[in-house]
C-alpha cells in the first residue's frame, strides 16, 4: 500500500445566496429569498407561466413515442 496523508472528509458549505428576484442577500425565513414581497413575486410568475422551458416541437406534433398522429388517432 501507499503511505498517503490522511485527508479529512469533505464537508458540504452552504453559500449565502442572493435573491433571485432583486438580488439583495436571502434570509434564512424566505430562502432563497430576501423578504415575502420577493417570494410573492416569484410565485406570480409561476402562476402565471412566465417561467418556460424552451422546446423544439411545432404546432400539431406530438411526443415522440406517442403512438398517436397528429388527428390524435392511433395507428
Amino acid at each position: 500500500m501507499t503511505d498517503r496523508p490522511a485527508t479529512p472528509p469533505l464537508r458540504a458549505v452552504r453559500m449565502a445566496a442572493n435573491c433571485p428576484i432583486c438580488g439583495k442577500p436571502g434570509t434564512a425565513n424566505y430562502r432563497p429569498f430576501c423578504s415575502k414581497r420577493c417570494a410573492d413575486i416569484d410565485l406570480g410568475r409561476w402562476l402565471k407561466e412566465g417561467y418556460r422551458v424552451p422546446i423544439d416541437e411545432g404546432p400539431g406534433e406530438e411526443e415522440p413515442g406517442s403512438g398517436r398522429g397528429p388527428t390524435g388517432q392511433g395507428s
